[in-house]
């Protein structure tokens, strides 16, 4: 079921709203997960069992790791919990990818396995990693009530494509959480962006994508102007869920923290990551990077955990060689700007701007390519590689059709609009009235565009 949907927002959010809101306060929790498990069931029927299986392991080694917390066995059964979750992992989402590629090694044929990958696998699989983690680390207790930790999990707000909440950052909301007008009109408002990032702007610039593909009158212009739409695409689709997912959050009274913060205004790759997808990066950080010696190791080390950790991030978006490649590019330009450039860079004052634009719209062709020999065709060709002409009447036909609403993404895709918002001197009464004028018509667009039944997949469902 997707947020962006007539169901979602006209049957089953009000249904699960009105049960919420009509049950005691110690049920609350009980309805979120089996509205959850509903929600999963949708349209993973079998894989829900799956889910549940992860969430009753989790409890079970949480309390186990705790209660022989400062033992050598708390160590085995973190060991337990990590390769467990990680062989989950690794069979749903690498089996078929480790198969082909030891086919092409060896020239055996060994049968694939097309072996159908959950939804939402990569994000509580890794929710419920920080959760032991965290236990043998002493940051948290173990949850002792498998109805709470279930729903920590399987909280539908962020179950399919994050952001990846920490256990430690909701463990209290659990317990204790407000309920307000105030903060639920917080949530909607948050919930109707997130929706007309997603259906306005991701779902069009997805169409131009598509167009470019499949275009026979492709030119150098044509290859920057798909750069730019899929750039923007992705991050709509991906921020657009993440509004939604805290918006609905604020509705049922939790907290999650930001996943984005306008990367694209960075003066660096390091600041780009920042901003990007925050709760993938922190998780990272703190369960890969760190335990590996991090920077506090020499140059030489440093590298090579930044690799390892931008392998295993590119890795962790898709099984293909094109998602590894994405994540090592990124690598480069980090380690460079540790060890090489990063200082000098910061000193210019338009040209770090430029630096980041170009290496973001690079790296998002690299993203989407669907083999190896695109790869290189479409970046090659951004810079004339390719046997095609500067312009083609194709591309200046689309620069036409969608030129506005690239503009309106960029504007979109930077602090401006909220600024404008804050800084204007509306009076408080006025400001309100327009707001909420402005999300009904949002609104309403949105569910035009849904009922018109147009292009809405969303992009991070496949991780």
């Amino acid at each position: 079921m997707l947020f962006s949907s007539v169901t979602f927002l006209y049957y089953f959010l009000p249904a699960v709203l009105l049960l919420y809101y009509a049950v005691p306060y110690k049920l609350k929790n009980a309805v979120l997960l089996l509205a959850s498990l509903v929600f999963y069931a949708w349209g993973e029927p079998v894989y829900v069992f799956l889910m549940l299986a992860s969430n009753a392991c989790g409890y079970v080694l949480g309390r186990l790791i705790e209660k022989h917390r400062g033992e050598k066995q708390a160590k085995t059964w973190l060991i337990v919990s990590v390769v467990f979750n990680l062989a989950l992992l690794g069979f749903f989402k690498y089996t078929d990818f480790f198969i082909s590629n030891f086919n092409a090694a060896t020239g055996l044929s060994v049968p694939l396995l097309n072996v159908i990958l959950p939804i939402g696998i990569s994000f509580y699989t890794f929710q419920i990693l920080s959760y032991t983690v965290d236990v043998y680390r002493g940051d948290v207790a173990a949850q002792r009530d498998p109805l709470k930790l279930a729903t920590y999990i399987s909280f539908f707000p962020q179950l399919i494509a994050g952001p990846i909440v920490r256990y430690r950052d909701i463990a209290t909301q659990l317990d204790e959480r407000e309920l307000s007008f105030y903060q639920t009109s917080r949530g909607v408002r948050r919930l109707i962006i997130g929706l007309a990032k997603k259906v306005l702007i991701a779902n069009q610039l997805g169409e131009l994508c598509e167009i470019f593909r499949v275009s026979p009158d492709k030119s150098v212009a044509y290859f920057w102007l798909y750069a730019v739409a899929f750039t923007l695409h992705v991050y709509f689709d991906f921020s657009g869920y993440s509004d939604m997912a805290i918006g609905l959050g604020k509705i049922f009274g939790f907290e999650f923290t930001e996943n984005f913060r306008y990367p694209f205004i960075s003066r660096s790759i390091s600041g780009f990551w920042r901003r990007w997808h925050i709760s993938l990066g922190s998780w990272f950080r703190d369960y890969v990077y760190i335990p590996l010696g991090g920077n506090r190791c020499g140059e030489g080390r440093q590298i090579i955990n930044l690799l390892v950790v931008w392998s295993l991030t590119g890795l962790w978006h898709g099984a293909a060689w094109n998602f590894v490649i994405w994540g090592l590019f990124f690598a480069v330009f980090l380690i460079g700007e540790k060890l090489l450039w990063g200082d000098a860079l910061s000193k210019v004052p338009i040209l770090p701007h430029i630096y980041v634009i170009v290496i973001t719209l690079v790296s998002f062709v690299i993203f989407d390519s669907r083999s190896l020999p695109e790869m290189l065709h479409y970046v090659g060709s951004m810079f004339g590689a390719g046997d095609y002409p500067l312009i083609s009447t194709e591309f200046l036909y689309y620069l036409r059709s969608y030129g506005l609403l690239i503009i309106c993404a960029i504007i979109g895709a930077t602090p401006f609009c909220k600024l404008f918002f804050r800084e204007n001197s509306f009076g408080i009464t006025l400001k309100t009235l327009f707001e909420t004028v402005f999300l009904i018509i949002l609104l309403l667009l949105v569910t035009a565009y849904l009922a018109d039944g147009s292009f809405n997949p969303f992009l991070y469902f496949r991780f």
